[in-house]
């Protein structure tokens, strides 16, 4: 009996010493290192920390409250009204109110916006459109629909980033940028007490100092996952998030539709996934990723390089520019395409994003931002500024949308990627938000006091 006994108390506190090495604790400085520029919309890393949204999304892309506490639509989705968080302050103690709401989203959106007029009514943000916003509620937990402030309450204009979100931005020296812990967060405070990013790090050089300790998360880009894994590298990665494709201008010398069509079928996606991309994420000819549909199957991925002649038909082209966003894998993999085009008949020159400043096409990655699919392809049309799609209904009315709009050939899906990144030794319950950034504020160190 006094054995079993024992033995219990011992299994006991094997339990309470596991439990007390998971639980989250509070305190520490978390080190983060990135590539690229930190503001950089809508997906920038510290923007997520820094600012909130009217709404958000789940890890499953369910709409919930953030900044407003719910809403309403009204005349068959002309008119949306979201009513504000009370009590919310910003970083440096502003109250926020819909004026200034308001003076955020005609800031960060001053063209191209789901909504035609936004405007403060009392302690709510109403916005109207001349076409129905089915969406709006999804839509505005975007990266680019995060509210900032614009003003502050004497009138003058803020000194760096200022938002309400659980971190807040307090210094950028030496390459640095330091987010202490917001103590009033409406949402509560996150876990450790400061996040320090070092930016324009090279990848190599992250992952050498994830070995040594001098940084406790860094980024994978999805090319070189495979390459971490045989590392040994603890990865957390995304469902595919980003959609890599070619965006095909319509004017000039592709001003005929069969020309985009021929460019279209002569794209070696397979090749693009399989060497370049190293298997990672999925081939797709369907601009909504295949976790969210049932029907990107019936989209064909293959490539048709016979087809490409008999749809181009021997028509001449000048030759094309073809402008590419970003490097690495991304230069590979618009070399890669301009081979592909040259077998095609087309004369395909790769330049730099910005020169020329109008290319004939564009290789780029557009994020999946909405939640829900409508929301989804309405957001990266949008991003992609392509003619809004028809309010879809159901599914068949939004297989018919993005067929409508695919036949126009004028974005030409390639490959659906993840987002990843590695994550040191001390770091615990990191996890990622449903458009592939990571939720820092949920983050917490094992070592921190």
């Amino acid at each position: 009996m006094l054995r079993r006994f024992a033995i219990s108390f011992i299994m006991a506190g094997v339990v309470l010493s596991a439990g007390a090495r998971t639980r989250p604790h509070y305190g520490g400085t978390l080190h983060v290192e990135i590539e690229g520029d930190p503001w950089q919309r809508p997906d920038g890393l510290p923007r997520r920390l820094v600012f909130d949204g009217l709404t958000m999304l789940d890890s499953n892309g369910v709409v919930h409250p953030a900044l407003a506490t719910d809403w309403e639509s009204e005349n068959s989705d002309h008119r949306w009204q979201f009513h504000l968080r009370p009590g919310v302050h910003f970083h440096d103690g502003t109250p926020m109110t819909s004026v200034n709401v308001v003076a955020s989203l005609n800031l960060s959106c001053s063209d191209n916006c789901p909504w035609t007029a936004v405007r403060a009514v009392g302690s709510s943000v109403v916005f109207t459109g001349d076409s129905p916003m089915p969406n709006l509620p999804a839509l505005l937990a975007g990266g680019d629909f995060l509210i900032s402030l614009t003003i502050t309450a004497d009138g003058k204009t803020p000194n760096g980033a200022i938002g309400t979100g659980p971190f807040q931005l307090t210094g950028f020296n030496n390459g640095v940028l330091t987010l202490v812990a917001n103590e009033n967060c409406w949402q509560g405070r996150p876990f450790v007490d400061a996040v320090e990013i070092r930016v324009h790090r090279p990848i190599r050089d992250q992952w050498l100092d994830l070995g040594v300790g001098r940084a406790d998360v860094v980024e994978v880009p999805a090319e070189q996952i495979r390459q971490a894994q045989q590392q040994r590298l603890d990865i957390v990665a995304s469902r595919p998030v980003t959609l890599l494709a070619l965006q095909v201008t319509d004017t000039g010398a592709l001003a005929n539709p069969a020309l985009r069509a021929a460019i279209a079928f002569a794209v070696d996606r397979g090749a693009l996934f399989n060497v370049i991309y190293q298997k990672q994420g999925e081939v797709t000819a369907s601009l909504l990723p295949r976790a969210l549909t049932g029907y990107s199957f019936l989209f064909p991925t293959d490539r048709d390089l016979n087809k490409a002649h008999e749809v181009r038909g021997g028509l001449a082209v000048q030759p094309l520019t073809l402008s590419v966003e970003g490097n690495g894998a991304m230069q590979l993999a618009a070399q890669r395409i301009a081979l592909n085009l040259h077998e095609a008949g087309f004369n395909v020159q790769v330049v730099g994003a910005t020169n020329p400043p109008h290319a004939d096409l564009v290789l780029r990655k557009i994020e999946f931002e909405g939640g829900e699919p409508a929301a989804v392809l309405e957001s990266l049309l949008r991003s992609a500024r392509q003619s809004e799609p028809a309010v879809a209904r159901n599914e068949d009315e939004l297989f018919k949308n993005e067929r409508e709009i695919l036949d126009r050939h004028t974005l030409v899906p390639l490959l659906d990627l993840p987002r990843a990144y590695a994550i040191g030794a001390r770091v615990r319950d990191f996890q990622m938000h449903t458009d592939g950034s990571p939720d820092l504020a949920g983050t917490s160190l094992e070592d921190a006091p």
